[in-house]
């Protein structure tokens, strides 16, 4: 059992693709969040979705699909109300990832990106979700649970299926994967000052710095300006590096070798 699909796009959702499209001096820019506006109200990337954006932007339908069938973020099937994404990604494989999702694979009876019996978790092994030095990390509808170990993750996905209030480590309330879709798409839901944005580990320099007094170093001393200057010179000294070092490589040994042979006959 998924979530119930959207027969068709609403009003509403088309006035608002209409309005994305208009966001962008090209209006093409649009699609990616088009797509997920779409995946927030239909629970998938649906032929319908592209058959729209694609009439909206002047693009094709295999221009759209191409982009729908590229981004793993893009669903071509039914979703759950939630998606939970373990990283397996290097560190958090080796801080336990690995087990996190097979414990939960066993848990819901699911293997990757597929759905539980009752609809209400997508499990899916995603790759590197930034947040390494809070390995391992899960997500739900892409807010963080971070320092997860399997018994911290089946206690996050119980209290989703059951429905209760679940609150991320480092984010806003868990709504749904449709809400967090939409907000993707470019419409807030007043949820983006919910958690601290940083914490722990992040946090380790500035408290070190703090501590010990170390400041950032001043600007130069004739200014800002003087500063521009400098970097553009310093640009300037890289590119004209870059060239010679370029030209150099060009000219292999045996290039210089035919050159000395051709010096000497002469």
């Amino acid at each position: 059992m998924t979530e119930q699909i959207s027969e068709g796009l609403s009003e509403t959702t088309i006035a608002e693709l209409h309005e994305l499209a208009g966001r962008y001096p090209q209006s093409r820019s649009a699609l990616l969040p088009m797509l997920h506006l779409v995946q927030s109200e239909q629970g998938r990337v649906t032929a319908e979705g592209i058959e729209v954006c694609g009439r909206i932007l002047g693009l094709t339908e295999a221009e759209v699909s191409a982009v729908a069938t590229f981004y793993t973020m893009y669903k071509r099937r039914p979703m759950g109300k939630h998606h939970v994404g373990v990283c397996t990604n290097t560190l958090c494989a080796v801080m336990g990832g690995d087990e996190i999702f097979e414990r939960l694979s066993g848990h819901l009876d699911v293997g990757n990106d597929e759905t539980s019996e009752d609809g209400q978790v997508t499990l899916e092994r995603v790759e590197c979700n930034a947040a390494c030095d809070f390995a391992p990390v899960m997500m739900v509808n892409w807010e963080f649970f971070d320092n997860q170990t399997p018994e911290s993750a089946i206690e996050v996905v119980d209290q989703l299926r059951a429905g209760e209030t679940v609150q991320s480590t480092r984010g806003a309330t868990i709504t749904s994967w449709r809400e967090a879709e939409r907000v993707i798409g470019g419409f807030e839901d007043g949820l983006v000052d919910e958690g601290p944005a940083a914490a722990g580990a992040s946090l380790a320099g500035l408290e070190i710095a703090n501590e010990r007094g170390w400041k950032a170093p001043p600007l130069d001393a004739s200014g800002p300006e003087a500063g521009r200057e400098s970097e553009g010179q310093a640009a300037a000294e890289a590119d004209t590096r870059r060239a010679e070092s370029e030209t150099v490589i060009e000219q292999s040994p045996t290039d210089v070798r035919s050159e000395e042979t051709e010096a000497t006959d002469d």
